[in-house]
């Protein structure tokens, strides 16, 4: 049986390629379904689905809902054990869980500032001092995972963890704002860049065209890092 999993557009949605990382990358059935992020019916595309709010939000086979992202992962990792969604070394389970904690109530100047979008990369983007320090403690933050945990890498625990796909939207921006990191983590977002089911969602997101586009910024743009 399979799950649904609802998700807005995949240019933009950093939530929703969280969501929807969980189940590609670990190889848990889905069906995949839009929501109107940008046309206005997003309540009213979720109604069935109350009281969920936003995306992404799943509905298992047996029609429960799961409309919180942490929630989500604690659930299929419960559902799906087999799968490894968390590290299997205890110690290094905690760290990965306080990782999306983290990131899911912080960096709350990083997300704001530099809005996910995969269509270019912006050149001379401006880092203010709160984006800064969101920088630095992301390099604390994972600079800790590497130390620690994630051995020859590339990902965060060694095997791709649910910390990596929480990470991933994060990777994405630092690419698309060209953001000053370290040469470890340059290497992780890398990683993220290439991952084939990164470039896979991704190839869909770019399909799309706005006019205007969401989010958009007046400064130059070059192409994205990576080719399709």
């Amino acid at each position: 049986m399979s799950y649904d999993l609802f998700i807005g557009d995949k240019g933009f949605s950093s939530w929703s390629l969280r969501g929807w990382l969980l189940f590609e990358k670990f190889d848990i059935p889905f069906r995949e379904h839009m929501i109107g992020l940008y046309t206005g019916t997003m309540q009213q595309d979720l109604a069935p689905l109350a009281p969920a709010r936003f995306v992404p939000t799943a509905r298992t086979p047996e029609g429960w809902v799961i409309g919180e992202s942490i929630a989500l992962a604690e659930t299929l990792a419960e559902r799906h054990p087999e799968a490894g969604i968390w590290p299997a070394d205890p110690e290094a389970r905690v760290f990965a869980r306080w990782l999306v904690a983290e990131m899911h109530a912080g960096f709350t100047a990083l997300r704001s500032a530099c809005s996910m979008q995969l269509f270019h990369q912006y050149q001379g983007f401006v880092v203010s001092d709160a984006v800064q320090t969101d920088l630095d403690r992301l390099e604390t933050m994972l600079g800790h995972a590497f130390a620690h945990f994630s051995g020859a890498g590339p990902w965060l625990f060694g095997a791709y963890s649910a910390a990596d796909a929480f990470y991933a939207p994060v990777a994405a921006r630092i690419a698309g704002y060209d953001l000053p990191v370290s040469e470890r983590l340059t290497a992780y977002v890398a990683a993220h860049l290439n991952d084939p089911a990164f470039k896979a969602w991704r190839a869909e997101g770019i399909k799309l065209s706005y006019d205007p586009m969401p989010y958009a910024l007046d400064l130059p743009k070059t192409d994205w890092p990576v080719a399709p």
